[in-house]
């Protein structure tokens, strides 16, 4: 694996832990596909920093549980702005 490759994956993880940012929030913040960040954090990292990954995991796993309750946020804030308009 190329260096720059096992660098930015290290540089995304780090950032979903100390941020306890989303797979969509890194994408956008790295300039980078939601793809892309899946694979340097669910494959990369792995081979790079187990104990890294497990945090990285923890975190993604816990984003993913509270999924459906940013989606329902963001729908009734969608409604709500077409309500006052």
């Amino acid at each position: 694996m190329k260096e720059y490759i096992e660098e930015r994956a290290v540089e995304i993880a780090n950032y979903i832990i100390k941020y306890n940012a989303t797979v969509r929030q890194t994408a956008k913040q790295f300039g980078i596909s939601k793809s892309t960040v899946h694979k340097d954090i669910t494959d990369r990292v792995e081979h790079i920093n187990p104990q890294l990954a497990r945090q990285v995991r923890c975190v993604l796993e816990v984003n993913k549980a509270e999924r459906h309750i940013r989606g329902g946020i963001a729908t009734k804030n969608k409604y709500l702005h077409m309500k006052k308009i």
